[in-house]
């Protein structure tokens, strides 16, 4: 199958593989960019899969308030050495990560760390809403499944959607900030402080 030059780019972008294994990659997947990224990571390829498995202990806690002040946010990044924490670029995606928080107001980084409780809690809501609304029982998993996804992309942080290209996760910038600075960088906590509130009035 012919391969798009655009998709290779970006797949090199997001994986740091080389130009022909992102080539046979995509012809091996049909063309899917997420199934290609896979393909990468299982053959080994994919840069920042290899530097999965580095220790990211240090980095820079990073500091953002909304302009009018009402709201506030700190998150800690971590990478490899003091020499990138450093670096513009690694600066630039700690705001950017800060402002996301901002925006989007996420509860938990990845979806690891949603107890096993609320993760229940929010698929009995969903399930019950399918079969209140009238659908077949056997389509109500699937319906669930992915209303769970959804769910995911809208509380995990790394799941949501970039505010400054929506067409990418903010997962897709760590991981082509992970290419570029050759370094293992992880999105560790993050704080988020709105004026007011939990206060009773």
């Amino acid at each position: 199958m012919e391969v798009n030059a655009t998709t290779v780019k970006e797949l090199r972008e997001k994986t740091g593989a080389g130009m022909m294994d992102c080539k046979k990659a995509l012809a091996e997947t049909g063309g899917s960019l997420e199934k290609a990224v896979d393909y990468l990571r299982q053959k080994g390829l994919a840069a920042a899969a290899k530097k999965a498995d580095r220790v990211a202990t240090d980095g820079a806690v990073g500091a953002y308030v909304h302009p009018g002040g009402k709201i506030g946010v700190l998150v800690e990044l971590n990478c490899e050495t003091d020499f990138v924490a450093r670096t513009n670029e690694f600066q630039a995606l700690l705001k950017d990560i800060a402002m996301q928080v901002a925006a989007a107001n996420p509860r938990f980084v990845r979806r690891e760390e949603v107890s096993v409780e609320e993760l229940e809690k929010e698929r009995l809501i969903y399930r019950q809403q399918a079969l209140e609304s009238g659908k077949p029982e056997k389509v109500v998993d699937k319906i669930v499944e992915g209303k769970m996804e959804r769910f995911y992309s809208e509380a995990c942080l790394l799941e949501q959607a970039f505010i400054k290209d929506p067409d990418k996760k903010v997962s897709d910038i760590v991981n082509e900030a992970i290419v570029r600075l050759g370094e293992k960088i992880q999105l560790r906590r993050f704080a988020r402080f709105h004026l007011g509130e939990g206060v009773v009035k």
